[in-house]
């Protein structure tokens, strides 16, 4: 059964001046099950964490005849608020598939929120079959895959243009109990059709010498695993998206926050959306993906005391430690510890412990993940941690992902890790974090023309492409 998602409540207040006519009685409604029919309904579809610092910037501002303010004028069919990872694709979708319009408008500019900051993870290694979100991430992976494949026809190079790499992933464990629950997840995947097969340490060696494991561990090995560089893919999307700028169907509206949502009187169809410095009418739907920020931001637009909303979106703070031209040694393929399936759900309080991933009182989970990217930096991580929407960097954290690595990778443990962050970054940010781990995906209930694309977590990348087929369908049929 699944956990309610999101929950609207409109009172049967007196009408006032753009407030929802209300029912007859309260209304209590829900972003429905994975069960339920996809139009206007919840279907289950982030990078992804939000970028404290980066040496790097891939997004150069859209110059066009026209200027965003005149462009403004004019009426666009569909309005996205968020410019990451997910409302780019939306916007992306829409253009290429249908002859509508949009406007992407975002309160800072791509890649500076949830989707810069990740490890860019296009994995299966972690999923479970016949869970909700099995079938989406299957299909979204089939379209990255086609969309590389796509970019080498064209006679580019996908690890140029998009960071893309079939690295494979290895699931890795230290324990008897562990290597276990591999084996049963390898032969379970593999009657799913996904090359996989259980490495015994010994194995190991030849596949990644400097991971070290007692004779107990072992890995489950995904060779059709891939990751891809975040900055790259958006800067793709953006530069493929602002090709029809010059036919009037596209704009984008950075460093411009939504601030409200306009409707007229007694109707459940929202025709503007206010943002700080224009109004941008939408004629056929308005989508917000705007991350971990997504619950409160809505809060913010519907400004309106006869409607309660419910939306548990948290900010689920990050830190990933990234080594920049790191040559004392290479990984072949990425690498996650087993108990990093549990560390994604990890909300329990409990101690430090050098047996097992991280959990503290400040509910904070650290499981090792590492792998090298495109540009050859090492990356690791990860950590996960509530404590709203902070993004200072935490000294201790770090700490604690660096000696978690280390009991994988002992060779780190010669480096010094205050020479390497010298020639390195510390990505802090925040994943759209929501209790039942289902995104929330559909139209809004009570409205006719507003839809939500959030709460993917860390998961942004992997379930991206196919989620957000749903939602063109949805734009392009409403009228």
């Amino acid at each position: 059964m699944a956990a309610m998602a999101l929950k609207i409540t409109i009172n049967s207040n007196p009408n006032t001046n753009g407030v929802l006519a209300p029912p007859p009685n309260k209304l209590q409604a829900h972003l429905l099950p994975s069960n339920q029919k996809i139009f206007g309904r919840r279907v289950l579809g982030s990078t992804p964490l939000s970028l404290k610092r980066s040496k790097r910037n891939w997004h150069v501002p859209l110059r066009v005849s026209s200027s965003s303010q005149s462009s403004a004028s004019n009426p666009f069919d569909v309005v996205i608020i968020g410019a990451g990872i997910i409302g780019l694709t939306i916007a992306r979708h829409l253009l290429l598939s249908s002859d509508l319009s949009v406007a992407l408008v975002d309160a800072a500019v791509p890649c500076s929120g949830a989707t810069g900051a990740g490890q860019g993870y296009i994995w299966k290694a972690h999923k479970l079959p016949g869970t909700d979100k099995w079938k989406l991430m299957m299909r979204s992976h089939q379209l990255w895959e086609s969309l590389a494949k796509s970019i080498q026809l064209q006679s580019m190079d996908p690890l140029e243009v998009l960071g893309w790499k079939k690295t494979g992933s290895l699931l890795v464990s230290k324990t008897a109990d562990e290597s276990a629950m591999l084996r049963r997840r390898v032969e379970e995947l593999s009657q799913e059709g996904l090359r996989a097969e259980f490495l015994s340490t010994n194995d190991l060696l030849s596949e990644e010498p400097e991971l070290v494991l007692e004779k107990e561990g072992g890995a489950a090995f995904f060779p059709d695993d891939c990751q891809l560089d975040a900055h790259r893919t958006v800067a793709f999307i953006e530069k493929g998206n602002r090709r029809f700028a010059v036919e009037g169907r596209y704009a984008e509206f950075y460093h411009d926050p939504a601030i409200g949502l306009v409707r007229p009187e007694n109707s459940c169809e929202v025709g503007a959306v206010q943002t700080s410095k224009t109004t941008l009418h939408s004629k056929k739907a308005v989508v917000i993906a705007a991350g971990c920020w997504t619950g409160s931001l809505m809060h913010d637009l519907i400004k309106q005391p006869d409607i309660e909303l419910d939306l548990p979106i948290k900010p689920r703070k990050g830190h990933l430690l990234v080594i920049e031209n790191f040559k004392s040694f290479k990984l072949n393929h990425g690498i996650m510890e087993a108990g990093y399936v549990n560390h994604q759900s990890a909300t329990l309080k409990a101690t430090a412990s050098d047996l097992g991933p991280v959990y503290n009182a400040q509910d904070l989970s650290v499981s090792m993940t590492a792998t090298m990217d495109a540009s050859g930096s090492l990356v690791l991580g990860s950590s996960r941690q509530l404590v709203g929407f902070n993004t200072e960097v935490d000294e201790s954290v770090i700490n604690h992902i660096w000696q978690r690595v280390g009991e994988f990778l002992p060779a780190l443990r010669k480096e010094s890790l205050e020479d390497l962050r010298q020639s390195g970054e510390i990505r802090v940010g925040l994943r759209p974090y929501i209790p039942d781990g289902k995104p929330v995906i559909g139209l809004v209930p009570g409205f006719s023309n507003v839809f939500l694309a959030a709460g993917h977590e860390g998961e942004g990348l992997s379930l991206v492409l196919f989620s957000n087929l749903f939602l063109k369908m949805n734009c392009s049929r409403n009228s």
